[in-house]
């Protein structure tokens, strides 16, 4: 995936979410009859402009594309003439300025519904909640649960899907305690409860890995059918066609085995014992460490297996199917429970219990960007649609400089009638932007360190 690839992805990904966020200020403030001077996707200098000549109004695609303006008539900003003062933005009422504030965050969380009515519109065949394999001596093994168990329900919240019930385990995440599982087995329901700790404080593996249990996945013979050129696997003696039997004294049983322990082992030598034809062949190697988009460090080797098609068993299937008004109030849901969500992980990163390294910036969301874009345009719409609700949540949190701290200020003004002081506000914009400068320091910093 090239450099140039990733900021095309990045552009298409964050210009629509910040053109529909100004835009949610500027058409509110427009309806509500107060005056538009600018309208600025992006900071700084001004590549291109455009002024109306019925409106005035000024539009233009500025340099930095990391977020954008709509600059309002405003007397604290500079001379308004007599005629113009009714249009001014701070002429106007607590509650239109409520509402002229609001309206680009609250549009982003709908454009997010938009996306994900969209996705939930096609019909799906996918993975049903039936487990397909459990990890030795994980809290999901520790509770008994078994392959071809159906998972029905977690902590009391139903799990139709998978993508339900990542949603109702990743709440958790953080948490010392216990998760209520309900399953079904051979057509008894039970339930059981899985001890956890620090729950994926910090992310450093996938949310059932450390449950302890996966999808099905097909078997997938341990044998080698392509070697990377730059790959451990190729210098250190793995050949085309070895059947790799065991590592470090581990038999293995398929493919994904293989997987698990290599990317265990980042720089760590591995005693690997491999069929080479009727010879049976001793080999040390020593995977590759390999960052992933989050920083994490995982160990990979350079070997491919044979892809096949493979049929999933009819007992793992299912297909989903929603009309337009159910797949509109699954948006609707999908967004609030990822609103939730993202406030939720928000107080735990305060308290402690999220790891502020799983802060990700502007580096990290290119590239994912990029990724979601290879895998096509559900992918990076749905990826788009959690950037969408994030950009709106983050927007409404009570810090002076962003449209939320300035909500808090319009609603003091509501309740007590008269507006907050000067003097309170200039240190409000000093303290946010303070405590701005100090999250997008630390997210820079945290991309740096993944790369």
């Amino acid at each position: 995936m090239s450099g140039l690839f990733i900021v095309i992805a990045a552009i298409l990904l964050l210009g629509p979410l910040i053109a529909i966020h100004e835009f949610g200020h500027y058409w509110v403030a427009r309806r509500l009859g107060v005056k538009v001077l600018v309208y600025s996707i992006g900071f700084g200098p001004t590549i291109l402009k455009w002024t109306s000549k019925k409106s005035g109004i000024q539009y233009q695609l500025s340099a930095l594309p990391l977020g954008g303006y709509v600059k309002m008539l405003d007397e604290r900003e500079g001379n308004v003439a007599e005629e113009d003062l009714p249009y001014a933005f701070n002429r106007q009422s607590p509650l239109k300025r409520i509402a002229i504030v609001a309206a680009g965050p609250l549009i982003n969380l709908l454009f997010a519904v938009l996306l994900f009515w969209i996705l939930f519109l096609p019909d799906q065949e996918q993975l049903n909640t039936r487990i397909g394999k459990v990890i030795p001596e994980t809290p999901a093994a520790m509770a008994n649960l078994q392959a071809g168990d159906r998972i029905i329900a977690i902590d009391d919240q139903k799990t139709p899907t998978w993508e339900k019930l990542n949603y109702a385990v990743i709440a958790r995440v953080g948490e010392t305690g216990t998760i209520g599982v309900q399953y079904e087995r051979q057509g008894e329901i039970l339930s059981t409860q899985l001890n956890v700790e620090s729950f994926l404080k910090n992310q450093d593996q996938s949310i059932f890995d450390e449950l302890g249990f996966r999808p099905y996945q097909p078997s997938i013979p341990a044998v080698v059918h392509q070697l990377s050129e730059d790959g451990a696997a190729i210098r250190q003696g793995l050949k085309i066609n070895d059947r790799i039997l065991e590592v470090d004294g581990i038999v293995i049983k398929d493919w994904y085995d293989v997987v698990d322990i290599v990317q265990k082992s980042p720089e760590k030598l591995l005693n690997f014992k491999v069929a080479r034809g009727s010879e049976i062949v001793h080999l040390e190697v020593m995977p590759q460490g390999r960052k992933d988009n989050m920083g994490n460090v995982s160990g990979f080797l350079g070997v491919s297996v044979k892809p096949e098609q493979f049929k999933v068993p009819e007992a793992y299937k299912q297909t989903i199917s929603y009309n337009p008004v159910e797949a509109l109030g699954l948006a609707f849901d999908k967004t609030y429970q990822l609103s939730a969500l993202t406030l939720s992980s928000i107080v735990k990163m305060i308290k402690g219990l999220i790891g502020i390294e799983n802060l990700s910036g502007p580096i990290t969301i290119a590239k994912v960007a990029g990724q979601s874009a290879e895998m096509g345009w559900q992918t990076f719409f749905s990826f788009m649609a959690l950037m969408s609700v994030s950009l709106g949540i983050l927007n409404l949190l009570p810090i002076p400089i962003l449209d939320g701290g300035h909500l808090v200020y319009y609603f003091i003004e509501l309740i007590r009638g008269k507006p907050v002081s000067e003097q309170i506000q200039l240190f409000g914009l000093k303290l946010g932007m303070l405590i701005l400068g100090s999250m997008m320091f630390l997210a820079l910093f945290n991309d740096f360190m993944r790369l």
